[in-house]
């Protein structure tokens, strides 16, 4: 168990059209300017965008796994810590953040693999 930096980075460079941000600690992500994903490096952890009952339904079930960053927009944002999480699930999640800010025939034509 456990997802490498790297790894992380590949799933996110296999989604369309993503744009990259550098901050100074952090990597923010984006699709067509609305943010869904960011990676800190240095804690090994990146947030994700989800939704409300996903964020609440994460949290509860693996607080070791996952934690509230913030809500927003009707959104639910969590930190996931890459050490504590397995690919395939980490694979769904960052598809789930991206899809929930791609335009529809964006999704349309990328599905999840």
């Amino acid at each position: 168990m456990g997802v490498a930096s790297s790894r992380f980075l590949r799933m996110v460079e296999r989604l369309a059209e993503v744009e990259q941000g550098e901050g100074r600690d952090h990597t923010s992500f984006s699709v067509h300017g609305k943010g869904f994903g960011y990676y800190w490096p240095r804690t090994r952890t990146v947030g994700l965008k989800q939704t409300l009952s996903e964020q609440i339904a994460l949290v509860s079930e693996r607080p070791e796994v996952f934690e509230v960053q913030f809500t927003a927009g009707g959104f639910g944002w969590v930190v996931v810590h890459l050490p504590k999480i397995d690919a395939d699930e980490l694979e769904e999640l960052v598809y789930e953040a991206w899809r929930l800010s791609a335009p529809e025939y964006l999704v349309e034509a990328n599905p999840l693999r």
